[in-house]
């Protein structure tokens, strides 16, 4: 028998605790809980599962699923990430921002939290460096804040003649005021202005959204945030089929919107996945760099933009990574 085994079988019989006898195999299965503001599965959420058992683990045998959604409320989101330390989760995975992290961090610094998605994470104080993230969290940035020139840029291209911008935006989030200050200077970058609407509840932003008209702005902008459900109004049919949207991502778009134009949520999903995997085999996400989008894309819905009357151009469509018919 080998020192190991002998080791692990002296804890048995003693039931001291002796060290690396029980590192080999840790408990199965792991409980991984999601933290997220949305209202259902997300893309992430999705692909992540789908890639932990391409790389070998069984759901419900190797890992299983615990999801809270706060609904576009952030305010709940503690109170989830403390149900999901008190389920006993063994890696905790976070989603579109970084209210979610914050709060899982705020929940534990003892289990592994993973974020995907969310942008420039040491400038909002989730790690101290990309290289090495320190404590217990590390995860995919999304860049977003970087592609927020970019995608006002291709929305001024999709739509010709665009020049005011609406953008309606949760003003209790703590993290927008970031955001703001880039929307800003793309838009004078552009020659576009921008009509800022703060709102701080979901009727208020109802209210913003569904009762513009086309003559007040040329498109709507979605934010980054899921808060307060703005994005979810932009697809109301009363708007979708009047005024081009942008959004923050590509599932918004199947749903409707007009155009996209982020990093793919499907493979920061899988990235997510590996660093699970990694984490699993004893890795410290401390230890962890924290990793960049490896795809970006652009998704044009060619119905809505029919019903909007917009004929895009073919060299438009041919820079498109996927088109909604």
């Amino acid at each position: 028998m080998s020192m190991r085994g002998r080791l692990a079988l002296l804890a048995l019989a003693t039931g001291l605790a002796i060290p690396g006898a029980a590192e080999a195999q840790p408990p199965r299965p792991v409980r991984i809980g999601v933290l997220t503001e949305s209202w259902g599965p997300t893309p992430q959420v999705a692909a992540m599962r789908n890639a932990l058992q391409e790389l070998g683990y069984r759901e419900e045998v190797d890992f299983t699923l615990g999801v809270r959604f706060t609904q576009g409320n952030p305010a709940e989101l503690p109170a989830a990430a403390r149900d999901l330390v008190r389920m006993g989760a063994g890696v905790i995975v976070t989603g579109e921002s970084a209210n979610s992290v914050e709060a899982a961090r705020t929940a534990t610094d003892r289990i592994p939290i993973v974020f995907m998605g969310g942008s420039d994470p040491v400038s909002f104080g989730l790690v101290k460096s990309l290289a090495r993230p320190g404590g217990n969290v590390t995860g995919i940035a999304d860049l977003d804040i970087e592609l927020v020139p970019k995608r006002m840029e291709l929305f001024r291209e999709i739509v010709p003649g665009l020049k005011r911008v609406l953008l309606v935006y949760d003003s209790a989030n703590a993290y927008t005021e970031v955001f703001l200050r880039v929307y800003r200077d793309a838009a004078r970058r552009l020659g576009l202005t921008l009509v800022e609407r703060p709102v701080r509840t979901q009727e208020e932003a109802r209210n913003a959204i569904t009762s513009v008209r086309r003559s007040q702005t040329d498109g709507i902008l979605s934010p980054r945030f899921l808060s307060l459900n703005i994005p979810g109004f932009m697809l109301d049919p009363t708007i979708r089929d009047t005024i081009p949207t942008m959004f923050h991502a590509g599932f918004l778009v199947e749903r409707g919107g007009l155009a996209s134009y982020a990093a793919s949520l499907e493979e920061l999903g899988r990235q997510a996945a590996k660093l699970i995997d990694k984490i699993l085999k004893g890795a410290k996400p401390a230890e962890l760099p924290v990793e960049q989008p490896t795809k970006f894309e652009l998704v044009i819905n060619l119905k809505t933009a029919k019903a909007l009357g917009l004929a895009l151009p073919s060299s438009l469509l041919l820079r498109a990574d996927r088109i909604i018919e």
